[in-house]
């Protein structure tokens, strides 16, 4: 879609974008295969990868090449910061990060549950780990005491023994920092297995799949993410069109637009479609976007990041008005 309407509007620089798309099945190696297939098409620009895991290695052939990446998704603080300390300047987001997402979620998990016995669980991957830990540092920090630490191995059938777990500890509240298709099959699972445990996660949990694999189980998942930008002025008329084509702009739909707008904007200011220039004029001021109006720091992140809380019901998730 944000390529059609840019090609629409005439393109960047005049010359019509031509869309290439790649699936590393939220595989580190083949993030990296996907990453070198592009370079031998002669990509000049990624919006992407999705998880953290394949992000960060596909990272490396980017940089090297001087391609300008955006990533929609992608939250581990690492994914930045370690480019940065190299002086690499052609890698961004536009998605927060889990450290400030880890303080939303950690306080209020402190405050929520104080005195209650609080599990926090994750399934190894950079973006599960990294948000877990994160989190967990800052519900300790809030005067939270862990009544279980552990982790599990993703895409697995049976979580038996981990909620046969959580139940011996009497859990109260399970914070999962992983993806949407495990925590719908824990959630389940706990449910038939008489855990009635309140289970809070991140943003991998904004998928409408969540519901076809957990089921009625998955009533009352609470999850931390961005604040929608579904209603926003700068994004009426884009899902608008969305839905006219019997889609809904879901999950990370908005924020892979608008880094497609954001690159385009600044290449467009730069005057040039190489990665350096594109990034610095993409540092040099705010850019608008679907997604409402963003700017980046010297590491690639964006300059505000505000979480919401959204609850999963009756197979939809909407979120709970900001405080």
């Amino acid at each position: 879609m944000a390529v059609k309407d840019i090609n629409a509007k005439g393109g960047v620089l005049g010359k019509q974008l031509k869309l290439e798309i790649g699936d590393d099945q939220c595989d580190p190696k083949q993030a990296v295969q996907v990453a070198n297939d592009f370079v031998k098409k002669g990509v000049v620009f990624v919006a992407g990868h999705f998880c953290s895991g394949s992000s960060i290695p596909a990272s490396d052939i980017y940089a090297e090449e001087g391609i300008l990446q955006i990533t929609p998704a992608s939250t581990n603080t690492k994914f930045t910061d370690d480019p940065a300390a190299k002086g690499i300047k052609t890698i961004f987001r536009t998605c927060g990060r889990d450290d400030l997402q880890g303080v939303f979620d950690g306080t209020w998990l402190a405050k929520t549950y104080a005195g209650k016995n609080v599990a926090i669980l994750d399934d190894k991957s950079a973006y599960g780990q990294g948000l877990a830990v994160d989190t967990q540092k800052n519900f300790e920090a809030a005067g939270g005491t862990v009544a279980l630490r552990d982790t599990y191995t993703s895409k697995e059938k049976d979580f038996s023994a981990l909620v046969s777990k959580l139940k011996d500890a009497k859990i109260d509240a399970v914070f999962i920092g992983g993806y949407h298709f495990d925590v719908g099959l824990i959630m389940r699972q706990a449910r038939e297995q008489g855990l009635s445990a309140d289970f809070v996660s991140g943003d991998a949990m904004n998928s409408a799949e969540l519901w076809s694999i957990s089921g009625p189980a998955g009533e009352g998942l609470r999850f931390s993410d961005a604040s929608s930008a579904l209603n926003l002025d700068s994004a009426k008329d884009v899902v608008a069109a969305f839905r006219a084509d019997n889609y809904e702009p879901e999950g990370y739909t908005l924020s892979t637009y608008a880094a497609i707008q954001a690159w385009a904007a600044a290449a467009e200011k730069a005057g040039d479609i190489e990665g350096a220039k594109v990034a610095d004029a993409l540092r040099s001021g705010p850019i608008q976007t679907v997604t409402g109006e963003l700017s980046w720091d010297a590491k690639g992140d964006l300059t505000k990041s505000t979480y919401a809380w959204y609850v999963w019901h009756e197979g939809k998730y909407a979120q709970e008005p900001l405080n």
